[in-house]
């Protein structure tokens, strides 16, 4: 949240060239961000029993996981104001510093967990550890760099002076969008793994496999569409109308292209991918099914994400809101209920496909008014 929120802000700000103001929202959501985090873990460690058990644990499950939690829990201010700074770099047009910072963590948590685990004998703990220290380190490289004037925003405690309510509201909602989509990402898995529960452990563990090989697909487009974000809002800050509208279209084109391709390759090696996962034929049958209707469902996932890149990037807040919720909760729990007692397991496969076939006639509605609305020529051109 305040991470996309603060980067779309940004982005339209050095689209202005108002370094400043820049400046002054990438301070003020970086620490608002830190403290979120630390907000998580006082709370966390307050409720740490009720939170281990509410989020699925078993009593046997629940002494490991209560070890790992306590780790992530003191470092969730690092990880949480880390993720804000990539999100300023990449809104910057920065990307591969954050790449830099974030990528050495992860490196070393691989690394660092076989260490921890088994060469120091710290078992679970040592995971925890590893994880804890990968994020405090990305957290101190991604801070250098904007400290070494590597960016064209500023840290500096200077800046939180002209920070406001405003500009705090300003930050959250327009990051609102991101933390609806992620909070109801994990309500639906929740719910899709009760769900399945009914049906034995193969079908929890088939439709959890699919979800991970999704995932990949929807990785590309999401990480295409990151990639429009900072042109999006860089462009409508400064006026450049017509180039948001090519940025749009070359965006929407390039990321068709690539799932067309990676769907494909799910639908004919379906089976070969999940005995990759598990070796187990009733899994790879249930799974099957449910990864070839996901993937054909994937090829309208583009045009989706786009448009709520656009909403967002540009500051329309609540069409960002809006067609964020659809894929992620609003059109896909009622599915899921509903054709999980009419059909089954089978409705259960059936459901998060349905729900993305349905956001694509809302969501184009929303890209075309969006156009309709922008100036058809460029701020300068208006002005001569």
């Amino acid at each position: 949240m305040f991470g996309q929120g603060t980067g779309s802000i940004i982005s339209r700000a050095l689209g202005h060239k108002d370094n400043k103001s820049a400046s002054e929202h990438a301070s003020l959501g970086f620490v608002s961000s830190f403290l979120g985090g630390l907000l998580i873990t006082i709370v966390g460690f307050l409720f740490l029993d009720d939170i281990v058990m509410f989020l699925g644990s078993t009593e046997t499950i629940a002494p490991f996981a209560e070890i790992y939690i306590t780790y992530i829990l003191f470092a969730a201010p690092f990880m949480s104001s880390c993720l804000t700074l990539n999100n300023i770099l990449r809104y910057e047009g920065r990307a591969y510093l954050g790449m830099i910072g974030l990528m050495t963590g992860a490196v070393l948590n691989i690394v660092g967990d076989p260490i921890f685990m088994f060469a120091l004998k710290m078992d679970i703990a040592g995971a925890g550890l590893s994880t804890a220290l990968s994020q405090i380190i990305s957290w101190c490289i991604l801070v250098a760099m904007f400290l070494s004037g590597k960016t064209d925003s500023k840290l500096s405690f200077s800046h939180l002076k002209n920070g406001t309510a405003k500009m705090l509201f300003n930050i959250m909602s327009t990051g609102f969008p991101s933390l609806l989509r992620q909070g109801l990402n994990s309500l639906t898995t929740v719910l899709l793994n009760a769900c399945c529960a009914v049906y034995g452990d193969a079908a929890v563990a088939a439709m959890s496999i699919v979800t991970r090989i999704i995932f990949f697909a929807f990785s590309v487009a999401l990480g295409i569409g990151q990639g429009f974000q900072p042109v999006a809002g860089f462009n409508y800050g400064a006026g450049k109308y017509a180039r948001l509208k090519k940025a749009f279209f070359f965006t929407l084109a390039a990321a068709e292209s690539i799932i067309i391709i990676g769907c494909a390759v799910l639908i004919i090696f379906s089976g070969s991918l999940i005995g990759i996962f598990r070796d187990d034929a009733q899994v790879i049958e249930i799974g099957v099914r449910a990864l070839r209707l996901q993937a054909l469902s994937q090829l309208v996932l583009p045009v989706c994400m786009t448009i709520e890149m656009l909403f967002q990037s540009t500051g329309k807040r609540l069409g960002a809101s809006i067609l964020s919720s659809l894929r992620s909760g609003v059109l896909f729990i009622p599915a899921l209920l509903i054709l999980s007692n009419i059909r089954g397991l089978s409705g259960i496969q059936e459901a998060q496909p349905l729900s993305l076939l349905i956001s694509l006639p809302i969501s184009v509605p929303f890209g075309i008014m969006f156009f309709k609305k922008l100036p058809k020529e460029d701020e300068k051109q208006q002005q001569q």
